[in-house]
């Protein structure tokens, strides 16, 4: 063995984690021999702490290796071993050799989880090997319970792996670990079997195992995509399958999402991305309804949504989707039609397809491919009376023009001519757009032609000059025309998005506004869009109608919210000259009656729709916060009475039975002996007593349960002395108790008390259900670190419905027809009583139905020392 030596270092400690998928896949064996590679090779190693559990094979790797000395502490009348952090700090070695990360320390020390006194030898420069399973780790520790049923306390934050340099997974395929389980190498013969047919399942360990790689894969990926980013690489390496799905907010969102979901799909572990470009001047098309929908989509089927800002849409894309290092591009053929594609030739799709390198692009057709852009778009926003006038003004204007200035021959000269001609066509440009320009300025250039460029009256050209001028005329003409309707469009998008961002800031602040949320929002949302009335209604499944509020141009705002007024309330809201209708949730919507809505009103309609379904969630919630505020109140008032009965019915009691006693001449000697009918009505008498004094003493417990006054201590407890101590309580029972494997399963750490109460009430619920003479069996086994204690009876079955109900104090939970033979009258406490206590020692409790009929209470309880 190498000699000591203090070991000092200025940068922190380097960790390397071991990670299995379920306890035996040899990890601490694994981070043992590295330990010996090590010492071979002159590193000073020391056992920090290692578990062994028993396994001859990993003790015989202890051997060689210097262990520190561990702390004994005392914890509440036993005595505990935990690592000495602080002799670990002293002796200073290059390595130290800690098992089981996330186990939880005995209080009383400085840290409650053994990875915050791993993280302190790490600052102090010394590498630590450790070892961790994957149902401790925190972000799968609800899954794994989910997949083996067995909840996990021990947790340790993902951070912490992360942050660790190495990480090595210790794999192990099911049927041979359950081999090696068979041949005793994990645990001791007698928790083999049961071991194999709960926790260590085929089905389980597979799912564990396909978890911790899962796991290690993104802590894999997370360090290339580093690596990527320190070195500058920016080409696509297919480590992993990435797809890309371009969203414009268009109505074929969805079918590009689901494409993509199962290209993403066909390859385990791929990823699905979906983003969307927005302009950097915040001037859009896409609808804000459309996209969020479109979100919800992706993340419902796994994958992530992402915001990018570009002006240029396929480098944005083709950026977003190198940095993610995606391997697959999907996009939706083009809504253009064919000759604005002939126009205006490369379009977002053949542009990142040309730009792609080695990135795969896929181009999905959809039902609104090639049918010209969005209706809302293709339609001109001119009003009606400026679609007209327009045309009219592009060959009327020039005409009148050409007329003044052939008065003004003499006096104006051609290049006067060209300009004013020029005006003309941008004026023309400003009230119809680029078709009324494009009208103009051939009128124009004719009329300029024929009228002023020599020869006139003639629409042949003399000199090449003006062949010249009246070219540039043209062109000029066409592209101060295009800049003026551009900077005309842009302008109303830009107003357009000002009023939209406005009326959305008023919106948000109606939202909050208060309790009449609903009403503020329908009054803003006829006033915004000038209609006769808006109306929110629901409908049920078969369609008939509830108006839970309306507003009306006269009549003002109205709430409802009363089941069956849809009859007359109903009707004005879905007649009239028109009606508008959006969807707020699957039930409910908002129906609008009055003037036609134009396309592009309905992005902000759709805005207004989510507003008023927040706040139809917020109004519901706060209903059902107002129902359970009785319930809640109700529930104090009977802490309080249940303190109150147990405290006052003692002593009233003790008198009783203390007189019943006098009566008998037990401690009397002057009172006459009674007769035998006398001393059999005592007898009842008596036990009449005992019962109701039994009673006020759950009642009692109930209380201090309900008022958190029970405080457990738990320690080292042998379930088969506390079913002992049971077994005494119910010695003058009719009931025949028997105990199964107690003696064969590890002690627990629990309250000694509270754990006789659990038992002693299971017990009694189990004889009070169970004919006189039944058997009842309380049963013992071990799976890993828990121990299942079963308290089983063959009584009646539990009722369809009443398993959430069964911990309710006086709630039938059996069968019907007449109580069973040698039952006990009255209100039963036994299994509220149980579960409170269970719970107050951090235990569970739960029902199952006995084999053959009857019930089973499984008690789980977490091994004495465990992890």
């Amino acid at each position: 063995m190498t000699e000591p030596r203090a070991h000092v270092r200025s940068v922190p400690g380097r960790l390397k984690v071991y990670l299995g998928a379920a306890p035996g896949v040899g990890k601490t064996f694994r981070m043992l021999d590295e330990a010996h590679r090590r010492a071979a090779r002159g590193t000073d190693v020391v056992i920090g702490l290692v578990e062994a559990h028993g396994r001859p094979r990993t003790e015989e790797r202890l051997a060689g290796l210097e262990a520190v000395p561990r702390l004994e502490r005392e914890y509440r009348g036993a005595r505990f071993t935990e690592m000495d952090t602080d002799a670990v700090l002293a002796r200073r070695p290059e390595v130290a050799v800690i098992d089981e990360l996330a186990h939880t320390n005995i209080p009383g020390g400085r840290y409650a989880k053994r990875w915050q006194d791993v993280e302190e030898l790490l600052a102090a420069g010394i590498d630590v090997l450790t070892t961790v399973n994957v149902q401790h780790l925190e972000s799968l520790n609800d899954v794994v319970q989910k997949i083996t049923g067995v909840p996990q306390r021990e947790t340790v934050p993902d951070e912490v792996v992360r942050r660790a340099d190495q990480i090595e997974l210790v794999d192990m395929p099911p049927e041979g670990l359950r081999r090696r389980m068979v041949h005793g190498n994990v645990y001791g013969p007698e928790k083999v079997d049961a071991a194999l047919s709960n926790y260590f399942r085929v089905g389980n360990l597979t799912a564990l195992r396909e978890l911790a790689l899962l796991w290690v894969a993104g802590r894999v990926d997370e360090g290339l995509q580093r690596y990527r980013a320190e070195h500058g690489i920016g080409g696509v390496w297919e480590t992993k399958e990435r797809v890309v799905v371009a969203l414009t907010g268009g109505s074929e969102g969805e079918t590009l999402i689901r494409r993509a979901a199962r290209i993403a799909a066909r390859s385990a572990g791929g990823e699905l991305l979906a983003v969307h470009v927005a302009r950097s001047d915040g001037l859009t098309d896409a609808s804000p309804a459309a996209l969020a929908a479109q979100r919800q989509l992706v993340e419902s089927i796994g994958g992530s949504y992402h915001s990018v800002v570009g002006d240029h849409v396929p480098t944005a894309l083709l950026d977003f989707a190198r940095a993610e290092n995606a391997t697959q591009l999907v996009l939706g053929t083009s809504r253009r039609g064919r000759l604005s594609r002939s126009l205006t030739g490369f379009g977002i799709g053949e542009t990142t397809v040309a730009m792609s390198g080695d990135i795969d692009v896929h181009m999905v057709t959809h039902e609104a491919a090639g049918g010209g852009r969005n209706p809302s778009r293709a339609q001109s926003a001119l009003p009606p009376l400026r679609r007209i006038a327009a045309p009219v003004a592009a060959v009327v204007v020039p005409v009148l023009l050409t007329l003044v200035l052939a008065q003004a021959r003499h006096a104006v000269n051609l290049t006067s001519d060209t300009l004013l001609f020029l005006a003309v066509v941008v004026g023309v440009s400003l009230l119809g757009g680029m078709l009324s320009a494009l009208l103009a300025s051939v009128v124009a250039s004719l009329l300029l032609n024929y009228y002023f460029i020599p020869p006139i009256h003639r629409f042949t050209i003399a000199e090449p000059n003006n062949v010249l001028a009246l070219v540039a005329f043209v062109a000029v003409a066409l592209v101060v025309a295009g800049v003026v309707d551009r900077a005309a469009q842009l302008a109303q998008r830009a107003a357009r998005a000002t009023a939209e961002a406005e009326l959305l800031s008023m919106l948000t602040h109606d939202v909050l506004g208060g309790e009449e949320t609903i009403p503020a929002l329908l009054t803003r949302l006829r006033e915004t869009f000038a209609m006769d009335r808006v109306a929110l209604v629901t409908r049920d499944q078969t369609g008939a109608e509830t108006v839970l509020a309306t507003d009306t141009l006269n009549g003002g705002g109205r709430s409802e919210g009363s089941a069956g007024s849809a009859g007359a309330d109903a009707e004005p809201a879905r007649h009239g000259a028109v009606d508008e209708e959006v969807a707020v949730t699957d039930d409910a919507a908002l129906v609008l009656r009055g003037r036609p809505l134009p396309a592009a009103d309905r992005r902000v309609l759709t805005a207004f729709a989510a507003h008023v379904r927040a706040a139809l969630d917020r109004a519901r919630l706060a209903h059902a916060a107002a129902e359970a505020a009785p319930a809640q109140e109700a529930q104090r008032s009977r802490a309080a009475l249940l303190a109150a009965v147990s405290h006052d019915l003692r002593e009233p009691l003790g008198v009783a039975l203390a007189a019943v006693a006098d009566l008998r001449g037990d401690d009397c000697g002057d009172v006459p002996a009674p007769s035998p009918r006398q001393a059999e009505l005592l007898d009842v008498a008596e036990e009449s007593l005992e019962r109701l004094a039994q009673l006020a003493e759950d009642l009692n417990d109930l209380s201090r349960l309900h008022a958190g006054a029970l405080v457990p201590r738990p320690e080292r407890t042998e379930p088969a002395a506390a079913f002992a101590a049971v077994r005494e309580e119910f010695a003058g029972s009719p009931a025949r108790l028997h105990a199964r494997g107690l003696d064969a399963v590890p002690p627990v750490d629990a309250d000694p008390t509270l754990l006789e109460r659990v038992l002693a009430n299971l017990v009694a619920d189990a004889v009070e259900h169970g004919p006189d003479g039944a058997e009842v069996v309380v049963a013992g086994s071990a799976l890993g670190d828990r121990v299942e204690l079963r308290v089983v009876d063959h009584g009646p079955s539990l009722r369809a419905g009443e398993a959430g109900r069964l911990f309710e104090p006086s709630v039938p939970s059996f069968d019907g027809g007449p109580r069973p033979p040698g039952s006990r009258p009255g209100v039963t406490l036994h299994l509220a009583l149980a579960h409170g206590f269970a719970e107050a020692m951090g235990a569970g409790l739960a029902p199952e139905d006995t084999p053959g009929g009857g019930l089973t209470m499984v008690l789980e309880l977490r091994a004495s020392g465990a992890a």
